[in-house]
């Protein structure tokens, strides 16, 4: 258990919503819908009055989240000698690419293609130009 939440290995911290905040009420809404039991498409229906993209933001900030956790209670089973390979079963390999240390696909110990994989996703959310904490802050394109 202290492996799973320790924050310099595989837990981050869950990215919080502001409480008083637009996006936390949205937050609350979403919890809800997906708690109660309902009809997942209607659960994840923009609600009348929103903004779409505020909603898919909270949407994929909660789905971060729960792989997050999810991916933390395994992370001690998957290690580079029982998976060394990133894998989708036996038809599919995963290759990570970033363009910075790896410039070309790299087959990697599926732990440290995770480890980047979470890496660059929790960077993408914490990006306010991708998602802005300000309701209303997406650039039109």
């Amino acid at each position: 258990l202290k492996q799973v939440f320790n924050k310099d290995k595989t837990f981050r911290p869950k990215r919080k919503f502001e409480p008083g905040t637009q996006r936390f009420e949205l937050h609350k809404r979403a919890q809800a819908s997906l708690n109660s039991g309902v009809d997942l498409k209607a659960a994840v229906q923009l609600p009348s009055g929103e903004d779409q993209n505020d909603w898919v933001a909270v949407h994929v900030v909660d789905f971060f989240n729960r792989i997050n956790l999810i991916y933390g209670t395994i992370c001690e089973f998957c290690t580079e000698r029982t998976c060394p390979v990133m894998s989708g079963g036996p038809k599919y390999e995963y290759r990570w690419q970033d363009d910075l240390k790896y410039k070309k696909p790299t087959a990697l110990p599926a732990p440290q293609y995770m480890n980047l994989l979470m890496d660059w996703i929790e960077v993408q959310i914490n990006n306010e130009d991708i998602f802005p904490t300000s309701v209303g802050k997406y650039k039109e394109e």
